[in-house]
């Protein structure tokens, strides 16, 4: 197996190589003979497996989306068609000798039970998460052993890339749920060995609680939900906390634009930390892995997320028409798994649309060779039912609402609503944004702001801007109650 080491280090053409070789072996000798919702789609379209030698292969095969997971009233357990189910007869046709000899070896030398307990290991499922998009019930998706060790893997590089240190002591902030963030952090830190405190974030322990562990604890770094991390911090400095041990803030789920980062900073200055650095991840249920960015020595300048190309081949496709886009253009990223075993989907599409796309030179800040996605990502799969709305002809995307609002320095907290102007089904669509904003902010001001920003990045405005207190804000919003706060809120009555 190459090593991360070596990999982060291997020229493009190299990674290339190595990503054709892997696939090729990965849908012969495992995706075709084992997996019953791709070996039916090879046959329906007329592919043999043999056919799929090289990344650029991958363009003859339909793609793979949410909605083909989902139950159906023939088949309401869909998802179990995703799950590798090897059995004796498909392993002795599938697997070349060299692997069924040292199986038989095994088998002579120390018995069926652990020929049996080894190929258990690799494809039983054994763990179970689920996806938590807002549009659909949630859908598990399930890890062998052999999958749990590459959540191990990937825990260590998300430290790697990150710049963390082996003796840094870590507050897990995100939910106690299955969910890959809150493991993903877990694996990481049993991977690595590092001190990881895992709060269960607001819904467990409160703000009060987890404030309290990370000073007592003296974590270096605190890692969670870009909302909550927010709301913990403005609760402590606003109590005089010392979390002057802070060193360093990961935030999972979604993008951060700049202006939160500058407000997370300014708040752990605020209680006596110094040159804190801020970073973002990117990760979905579906990949069963995370990535990172990496330190830029400029809070104003992202990385990119840092792949693994060993473990997964990213393409970025124009939304509309599925074509394959060229490096560095935007468009809507699809992923196919190199290495997955139980749960598996190849060229799924995300939803996730990035602009400026994937870019193969060598990182300019950490020198690394492997290939990085934009951090500029709208993630629409969290928002599969509000990713976009058409008001007064313009289709707008939500997401770059939240960046907006994100990058208000007197904004503390917000939720955008969705209505129909005077509640009636047949009328015209309209935005209300909700604000709670620091005591020195002026109200109108603020208006005027907002409303260019947003007709100046998506060409309407908002119908009314609301304001209320604080309190009354954290609670619209579900900030220590709700799994995930509730940003948007669709009160558009059904037709």
């Amino acid at each position: 197996m190459t090593t991360w080491k070596k990999i982060q280090q291997l020229p493009w053409k190299d990674q290339r190589r190595l990503q054709d070789l892997k696939l090729a072996k990965f849908v012969r000798e495992y995706l075709y003979p084992f997996h019953p919702y791709y070996r039916a789609l090879f046959d329906r379209e007329k592919i043999r497996p043999d056919q799929i030698r090289t990344v650029a292969d991958l363009a003859r095969l339909p793609l793979t989306s949410k909605q083909d997971l989902l139950p159906t009233a023939d088949d309401p357990q869909q998802f179990k068609n995703f799950i590798l189910q090897p059995d004796a007869a498909s392993l002795k046709q599938a697997w070349p000798l060299s692997k069924k000899l040292p199986l038989l070896a095994q088998r002579l030398m120390r018995g069926s039970d652990v020929v049996k307990k080894q190929l258990r290991r690799e494809f039983s499922p054994c763990f179970m998460s689920f996806t938590t998009g807002r549009s659909a019930e949630p859908m598990p998706f399930f890890y062998s052993l052999h999958d749990l060790d590459n959540l191990h893997e990937t825990g260590m590089r998300l430290v790697d890339v990150l710049g963390l240190e082996q003796e840094y002591r870590i507050a897990n902030l995100f939910p106690y749920a299955p969910h890959l963030a809150f493991w993903q952090v877990v694996f990481a830190g049993l991977e690595t060995g590092m001190m990881v405190l895992s709060t269960g974030g607001g819904r467990v322990m409160g703000s009060s609680g987890d404030l309290r562990a990370i000073a007592r604890t003296k974590a270096d770094a605190i890692l969670g939900v870009p909302g909550y991390i927010y709301h913990l911090l403005r609760r402590g400095a606003a109590e005089g906390h010392d979390l002057s041990s802070v060193k360093t803030v990961v935030l999972g789920a979604e993008r951060v634009p700049p202006g939160m980062k500058n407000k997370i900073r300014s708040m752990l200055t605020e209680m006596g930390a110094g040159d804190v650095q801020v970073f973002g991840t990117y990760g979905f249920t579906e990949a069963r892995m995370a990535f990172a960015e990496c330190p830029t020595g400029d809070p104003e300048v992202y990385s990119g997320y840092h792949l693994y190309p060993d473990l997964a081949i990213f393409e970025v496709i124009d939304p509309k028409t599925g074509e394959v886009l060229p490096e560095g253009e935007s468009g809507e990223l699809v992923i196919t798994p190199l290495d997955g075993r139980a749960s598996t989907v190849f060229r799924y599409r995300t939803g996730d649309l990035v602009r400026g796309g994937i870019r193969t030179e060598p990182c300019p800040h950490c020198g690394r060779c492997v290939p990085r996605i934009s951090s500029d990502l709208t993630r629409e799969s969290s928002l599969k039912d509000l990713q976009t709305l058409k008001v007064k002809g313009t289709l707008i995307n939500l997401e770059d609402c939240a960046q907006i609002l994100g990058d208000f320095s007197e904004i503390e907290e917000w939720q955008i609503e969705l209505c129909k102007k005077d509640n009636d089904p047949m009328e015209v669509d309209e935005i209300v944004v909700r604000l709670a904003v620091q005591e020195d902010a002026c109200e109108q001001e603020t208006i005027k702001k907002i409303k260019e920003s947003f007709k100046g990045r998506i060409e309407v405005s908002p119908n009314r801007v609301e304001f209320f207190d604080l309190p009354d804000m954290l609670e619209k919003i579900g900030m220590e109650s709700e799994m995930k706060e509730k940003r948007f809120v669709d009160s558009r009555p059904e037709l």
